[in-house]
């Protein structure tokens, strides 16, 4: 389960039999197949947790209970070594119907103890501090624990991810049977990422998971064959479906959007998917008046192609990702600052032809943005960015990655702009230690990416210090960054998180 700048590489976790696996690793924890939100959140879901001593004082001294305590964080090996055997490796619902699940009367400690163990109310606010990949761990501890465990609450927001081969097991007669999504159905997940599926695979699915007709709200295709015929039935059938992702599917065409798009779908993402074309965003354009946001990764869409939104659309529209759209110019920027006024986040990220006069329209029109991606846009110079910083007085995310133009007097038209609190300048090879200098009295930075600007120095790196409120600083690849630095900013920037 899974965002967009980062390219996050993470163990394969597969679902198989209805279940989530967890791969084996050195430190006792899994990795669920299950993602949630930001990068930056994915790689804390399988950080150990320190968890607050909710628990009685005589408790928190037994080394003997599965029971985390403040002075010591919570071990899930020991934890899953009450009830799994060591080869234990698949959690889910059906996980624990085939094996013998310990009571509460098995568990160690004195009476009093183990039903202090299994008490609801206790286990309702402790279970709240574990990461998606350890409650999976925790639900095999016992019966008690996973009744509290796949609770819905427990689940909200996240995604799991299902492989085709992970969709059907294979009966000693040769012949495949599709798995129970019963585990997923208990906890009430209500959307879903399929990799590598058929338009029979969806069917099965369809017919398989009992909260598919109405229950589900999102679905994510990837890398699967569904032709038009597979996209119409499965929007027919799923009519919960409002937020609708497809991605690496080449055999549906733009007919087949033409036959199954839904006006109650209100987020799409299209992306590498070689049959769409203008004719692609014409179908969007007409069958979703509600759709709020677009994300579109397509080499052969035009300016034409953002002149088709309706004016329904651009009161409803807030956020536009155009990635990679190596077609669009200022002309197709033009269209689309007409069409869709109401954007609040707007990314040209790849849409190399655009320029500084792009930029100007979208800084003169767009009043609204609070988020800019002008990412990989070579073209991009100095001067886009005084536009930015004259107009665009709301903005508080703004992304120059591989904006290899931009100097250090681009830098100082951005110092003005006291509501940006992102600032992406990865890759920017002429950013010097003077154009930080503009940086620092900019109190509303709360993270700042400089990773791999290679003129950065030492001295100039440690300026930044004065940035007091920052939380976030990225310096991957930066000749400047030494160990020295590191330990500089972690005494004088003890709230802030410096990615090495």
């Amino acid at each position: 389960m899974s965002n967009p700048r980062n390219g996050d590489t993470k163990p394969p976790c597969l679902p198989r039999n209805g279940l989530v696996k967890i791969p084996t690793q050195p430190n006792g924890l899994g990795s669920a197949s299950i993602t949630k939100g930001t990068p930056a959140v994915k790689n804390r879901l399988c950080q150990p947790s320190s968890v607050p001593a909710i628990l009685s004082p005589a408790l928190a001294h037994r080394s003997d209970l599965p029971i985390p305590s403040l002075a010591s964080p919570l071990s899930l090996a020991t934890l899953a070594s009450v009830s799994s055997p060591p080869s234990a490796s698949l959690v889910g619902l059906n996980a624990s119907e085939g094996s013998e699940q310990p009571s509460p009367e098995r568990l160690p400690g004195s009476p009093s103890e183990r039903q202090l163990a299994v008490d609801e109310k206790i286990l309702n606010r402790l279970f709240w501090y574990f990461s998606a990949c350890e409650k999976c761990v925790l639900a095999q501890v016992c019966k008690a624990w996973r009744r509290v465990l796949y609770q819905p609450k427990f689940w909200v927001g996240l995604t799991p991810v299902l492989h085709t081969k992970e969709l059907y097991n294979i009966l000693p007669s040769g012949e495949k049977e599709f798995v129970s999504l019963q585990g997923f159905a208990v906890r009430g997940f209500d959307g879903f990422c399929l990799v590598g599926v058929s338009d029979l695979d969806i069917c099965e699915f369809i017919d398989n998971y009992p909260l598919s007709k109405k229950g589900v709200k999102s679905m994510s295709l990837k890398r699967s064959t569904i032709t038009d015929a597979g996209l119409e039935v499965m929007l027919e059938q799923m009519q919960g479906v409002v937020r609708l992702e497809l991605s690496g599917c080449n055999d549906f065409t733009e007919a087949g959007l033409w036959s199954s798009l839904n006006a109650r779908i209100t987020a799409l993402s299209v992306s590498d998917c070689i049959n769409v074309a203008d004719d692609a965003i014409a179908a969007i354009s007409q069958l979703l008046p509600n759709l709020t946001e677009l994300n579109l990764q397509a080499y052969h869409v035009t300016d034409t192609a953002l002149a088709y939104f309706t004016a329904k659309q651009g009161y409803t529209t807030h956020t536009l990702r155009l990635n990679s759209c190596w077609e669009i110019t200022n002309h197709g920027v033009v269209n689309m600052v007409h069409s869709l006024p109401n954007l609040s986040v707007l990314s040209l990220s790849g849409c190399s032809k655009v320029t500084d006069d792009g930029v100007e329209l979208v800084a003169e029109n767009l009043r609204k943005l609070r988020s800019l991606d002008l990412s990989w846009c070579p073209r991009i110079t100095d001067m886009a960015l005084e536009y930015i910083a004259c107009d665009l007085h709301k903005l508080e995310e703004l992304v120059l990655d591989r904006c290899v133009r931009i100097t250090d007097t681009g830098l100082s038209y951005l110092s003005t702009m006291s509501s940006l609190r992102s600032l992406y300048l990865r890759w920017c090879c002429q950013v010097q230690d003077f154009g930080l200098k503009h940086l620092l009295g900019m109190g509303s930075l709360r993270l700042l990416s400089l990773a791999g600007c290679p003129l950065l120095t030492t001295t100039g790196l440690s300026g930044l210090v004065q940035l007091q409120e920052l939380e976030e600083l990225e310096l991957t690849n930066c000749p400047g960054a030494t160990p020295e630095l590191f330990k500089y900013f972690s005494q004088h920037l003890p709230c802030c998180m410096v990615i090495e």
